[in-house]
């Protein structure tokens, strides 16, 4: 009785450990702060350049507080990727397989360390940027078209999209390793051809990750709110695509010299 419940403890143990390493290290801070600037940034960029006319109407105004959704998104994928990342670069990552051999265990218990603190990246993001685009409309004198249900679907939604980007992070980090290339490709996906390709292909695009996340918040940058798929089949496509993440990352893992 007491073996069949080592594996849970194990389990549990490795969890709390990696939440301690995402509450302590500087990088987790960092990132919630460069996060937090960016989404100021650009939803005032958009706000105070965008035509009244785009900003009076619900549609617009969604696009630019989807800018939260992506950036949170980024971010949260950025945290799971250095997750594992940063271990490989330092070479912490071998003392860790060693203390837990099943080194599918380690890049679960990661993950679902990242995605709880996605959660919270997901949660700022948007808050910020709902709190700056609703001031920068008032600024301009454009009343705001969007009902408090827009915005709890913007809170819930966006937490729940940046925990799985941060699990899809950190199978990505997993997968490729070196740190700067993970970092580099989450942004290129998300900042260059996510956005590319629902500009150009939205019959396509939509089924995205990055626009999956938007179908889940119901707002993003690039795409008409009603191009979005419904955020039950949202939610469905980003669990698939975290799943299929992290199950490449584990089996990478397994497979490859620690060194």
């Amino acid at each position: 009785l007491l073996g069949a419940h080592r594996p849970g403890a194990r389990m549990r143990a490795l969890l709390r450990a990696e939440l301690s390493k995402q509450r302590t290290t500087r990088t987790s801070r960092e990132l919630l702060l460069w996060m937090a600037g960016l989404v100021l940034l650009v939803v005032l960029v958009h706000v105070f350049s965008l035509p009244v006319s785009t900003l009076s109407s619900r549609d617009g105004q969604l696009r630019v507080i989807g800018w939260g959704t992506s950036v949170g998104a980024l971010f949260a994928s950025l945290l799971g990727a250095m997750s594992v990342t940063s271990e490989i670069r330092h070479g912490t990552i071998g003392a860790t397989f060693l203390a837990t051999p099943k080194r599918a265990r380690v890049i679960t218990a990661k993950a679902t360390a990242s995605a709880l603190a996605g959660v919270v990246f997901g949660l700022l993001a948007e808050a910020l940027a709902s709190g700056t685009g609703a001031a920068g409309l008032a600024a301009r004198g454009i009343q705001s078209a969007l009902r408090a249900g827009d915005y709890a679907q913007l809170l819930a939604g966006g937490a729940v999209a940046a925990a799985l980007w941060a699990a899809i992070g950190t199978g990505v980090g997993a997968l490729i390793r070196n740190q700067a290339g993970a970092i580099v490709g989450l942004c290129v996906w998300l900042l260059l051809v996510e956005t590319s390709v629902i500009s150009n292909v939205p019959a396509v695009g939509k089924f995205a990750p990055g626009a999956s996340a938007g179908a889940l918040t119901g707002a993003f940058q690039t795409q008409s709110s009603t191009n979005l798929l419904v955020p039950a089949l949202g939610a469905l496509l980003l669990v698939a695509y975290a799943v299929a993440a992290l199950a490449a990352g584990s089996i990478a893992t397994v497979r490859r010299d620690v060194s």
